[in-house]
């Protein structure tokens, strides 16, 4: 399972590299697939030096796991703990007949959907990443779940929302069984990330045959400008 304590470095230097931008030492995808950035679980003076230069002055930065303290001009400016959960045995994994494949054409209304729900980034080109299932009514996306980060034998399940109209149908669960359902027939293991704070959301993906393995720490920091020392 340790594979998946720096789930993005594993993804982007494995099964996503060909997503990958960078150099050995700092990755990420392109903007407009995640806001999704990796560096080796070890950071010294070089890894900052290139991710510095991947990213540019004054610009944002998101990394998950646990960091070493950032040299000179590197600023904090969020941090929030979250946990990584790890399907069980007791995860019933199956298809759901309502759900349907989302593509290219459906970008629009998922960007829409993200953005009344907000179950975390989501970009243009995020549905690449893997398999996205959603639930339609009357025409319209109601409903949707999919597949982020791969590392080497196991698949990120994320993007989960329901549009607040259709909530307590059991539309979410049935999501993350379907995408469940197409990790394991691949052979891998599906997992999920989730704020800490969501606790709803924890509790019902522990009540499906989730459970949590371990917290994460989420980070967003901001990269130094030249000539401008540390705060």
């Amino acid at each position: 399972m340790t594979v998946i304590d720096e789930a993005a470095w594993q993804s982007l230097t494995g099964p996503h590299a060909h997503f990958a931008e960078g150099t050995g030492r700092a990755l990420r995808y392109p903007a407009d697939v995640s806001p999704i950035m990796a560096v080796p679980p070890v950071q010294d003076d070089e890894v900052w030096a290139d991710l510095l230069a991947l990213v540019g002055p004054d610009s944002l930065v998101l990394l998950a796991g646990e960091i070493s303290a950032p040299p000179d001009g590197w600023t904090v400016e969020f941090s929030g703990d979250g946990v990584q959960l790890v399907a069980t045995g007791a995860l019933r994994s199956e298809p759901f007949p309502e759900a349907v494949v989302l593509g290219a054409a459906d970008v629009p209304e998922m960007l829409d959907l993200v953005a009344r729900t907000k179950p975390g980034p989501f970009a243009p080109r995020t549905y690449q990443l893997g398999t996205y299932l959603g639930v339609r009514r009357n025409g319209s996306l109601i409903a949707m779940a999919g597949e982020r980060l791969h590392p080497p034998g196991w698949t990120e399940i994320s993007a989960v929302c329901t549009d607040p109209d259709f909530r307590g149908q059991g539309l979410a669960s049935g999501l993350v069984r379907a995408v469940a359902h197409n990790i394991r027939e691949r052979g891998e293991t599906p997992f999920m990330h989730a704020s800490a704070e969501n606790i709803n959301a924890i509790r019902l993906y522990e009540s499906i045959g989730f459970e949590v393995r371990r917290k994460v720490l989420f980070s967003a920091l901001r990269s130094p400008v030249p000539g401008r020392g540390k705060p």
